[in-house]
Parts: C-alpha cells; sequence; structure tokens
C-alpha cells in the first residue's frame, strides 16, 4: 500500500558520521531521509544535501531507500567516487542489513533467487519478472521469532543491489517486512509507524590504503 503523504524529512540534527578520511566518509543515514535529491523542490533535502554543506566534494556512490535507515558510504571527490562505484559493480562491498518481518519463517536460513523489474503502472514499485527482470539474490538468516507478536527478526545479504530488493524478496517469502507502505498488508505496515530495515554493516578494502575496513551499526528497533 501507499500512503501518498507528503515528504517530511527528519529534522537535521547534524551528521551521524561514524568514519572520516581524506577519501571517504561513512555516516548513519535517518529513517524518513533520501539518500540523494528527489524531483521537485520540496524533496531537495537528503542526506547528500546534508553532508555537502560539511564536505562539499561529497558524492554518492550507492543509496538507501528512503525508509531505510544505517550505513552508507560517501566519495570525496571524483576519483574516489570512480574508485568506490567499481568495488560496488564488483561486489566487493559486504553488506548486512536487520528486519522485522511478519510471520515466522519456515527454514531459519536460506537464498531467495528472484528477478525483479519495476512496476512502471505503480512506480516506486517492483515486482518479480522471470522473463525481463533483473538477477536478484538475497541471503536470510534468522536471528529470534517473537511468539507474541508473530513476528521474526532476520539478517538481510543482498549479493545484488536492486532497487527494493530486500522488501520485494522478503514479501516474496510471506513475510514482509514491518512498516513496509509498499509491500506490506494493511496489517502489517500499520504494526510499525517506520520501515523496520536497517543497513548494519557494511565492509570493504580501501581503494587508497588498501586496509580492509568494517564498520557496524545497531538499529534503533
Amino acid at each position: 500500500m501507499s500512503t501518498g503523504t507528503a515528504y517530511l524529512p527528519p529534522p537535521d540534527e547534524g551528521l551521524d558520521s561514524v568514519y572520516v578520511d581524506e577519501q571517504l566518509l561513512v555516516l548513519n543515514k535517518p529513517a524518513g531521509l533520501l539518500s540523494v535529491p528527489g524531483r521537485g523542490i520540496e524533496k531537495q533535502d537528503c542526506l547528500l544535501r546534508r553532508v555537502q554543506q560539511v564536505y562539499p566534494e561529497a558524492l554518492t556512490v550507492h543509496r538507501l531507500d528512503m525508509s531505510t535507515s544505517g550505513l552508507m558510504v560517501l566519495a570525496r571527490g571524483k576519483a574516489m567516487e570512480r574508485a568506490l562505484s567499481i568495488l560496488f559493480q564488483q561486489r566487493a562491498v559486504h553488506k548486512r542489513y536487520i528486519a522485522v518481518v511478519s510471520g515466522q519463517l519456515a527454514q531459519e536460513h536460506g537464498s531467495i533467487d528472484l528477478p525483479l523489474i519495476t512496476d512502471w503502472p505503480n512506480r516506486p514499485r517492483q515486482k518479480v519478472d522471470d522473463e525481463h527482470g533483473k538477477a536478484s539474490q538475497t541471503r536470510y538468516q534468522l536471528l529470534h521469532y517473537d511468539s507474541q507478536t508473530d513476528t521474526s527478526r532476520v539478517e538481510l545479504e543482498p549479493l545484488t543491489g536492486r532497487t527494493h530488493q530486500l522488501r520485494v524478496h522478503m514479501m516474496s517469502l510471506g513475510h514482509a517486512i514491518l512498516g513496509d507502505e509498499f509491500y506490506a498488508t494493511p496489517a502489517v505496515y500499520a504494526q510499525s509507524d517506520r520501515l523496520l530495515l536497517h543497513a548494519t554493516c557494511l565492509g570493504f578494502t580501501h581503494p587508497v590504503s588498501g586496509a580492509a575496513l568494517r564498520w557496524h551499526s545497531e538499529p534503533i528497533f
């Protein structure tokens, strides 16, 4: 379901910086904030714009959904933007997410391999399309099942980086993420006042120093 509500970004309370060096930045993006500017003047407030107020040279190399919180890396300058983009293209970036989903998973761990494509009449929704969709893979691991709320806390590892990939893949298993305005049933959507999806781990080899870097961010839910 889609709420159709206006964009109301969270207050700018300063950057939640996790790591800063001369080449790159790692920050926590709050839920409800666009990663990059959207269409229209009312959607210019975003993580990139807020970062550029402090680091004018900052550039994005990947995005999180507006409703998703957690770790994002930004490049400081064009050379690092190219270097980090290559790491993402080569799937050399380690990513993990935490989500709370409806119901109890039939298996404690597994893989989802379902090709995705934009559902053009219902953008920005995505859908599974075996014929035209782009290859999309996600691994999942059950962390905890809460019988009182009939919800499961899961760790998700996207092996590809498609739009809404984790959201569609979990919905396809019959376990939509709580607070998901696009893919959850009205009842599951209403179980949380935000999307319960958080980018909790991020890691890669520094393109300049060669150091193995990894960061962890605990979700607030």
